[in-house]
């Protein structure tokens, strides 16, 4: 079993932000499997699927950005899902729009989503791939740049970034993480 959580904000209007990249996908990965969000469940959104071999759960937190590691705790605490079988799919203002990255653990890199799902869960050693979504324009406006939404002529680079992004998440589950960041990185 593994858990894919997409990190974002709830409502509509952070629906189309930078921030909300991380739902986009797992809305793309619910159409793909033929699920849907229909409940609610460890503080999120729940769609459960299986693909491959693996029973999945998809999980968009609704806590909010900076409150997303109660959330994911709750689930992992109902789940039982190791922290390994774990992939969180986040925006990144340090890689430029359009890149994947894919990490097997490490540092929330300044990304309070990431921050709050270490704290809560007491380690950094979970999968995370990172969606560029472009650095602000100026020093001290990043807030307002990842609550934005994309510019109209970003969309199409932004919609291959959630496809392969989709795809990278399949792989994961269907290969492991080391032959998926080979072939995202």
């Amino acid at each position: 079993m593994k858990l894919i959580v997409g990190l974002g904000n709830p409502g509509p209007r952070y629906r189309e932000t930078r921030h909300n990249v991380g739902f986009k996908v797992l809305d793309r990965l619910a159409e793909r499997l033929d699920t849907g969000f229909s409940r609610e469940k460890y503080d999120g959104m729940v769609a459960e699927a299986r693909y491959e071999s693996s029973r999945l759960v998809l999980l968009k937190p609704l806590t909010y950005m900076n409150k997303s590691g109660l959330s994911v705790a709750r689930a992992l605490r109902y789940t039982g899902i190791p922290l390994a079988d774990t992939l969180v799919v986040v925006d990144d203002v340090n890689l430029p729009l359009g890149r994947l990255r894919l990490r097997a653990g490490g540092s929330a890199g300044g990304h309070n989503g990431l921050k709050s799902i270490i704290a809560s869960v007491g380690s950094g050693e979970f999968p995370r791939l990172r969606l560029g979504v472009g650095a602000a324009n100026a020093p001290g406006a990043m807030v307002d740049h990842v609550l934005s939404a994309f510019a109209a002529a970003d969309r199409p680079e932004v919609e291959a970034m959630i496809e392969r992004a989709a795809d990278a998440v399949l792989r994961f589950v269907a290969e492991g993480l080391e032959p998926t960041m080979n072939a995202v990185n």
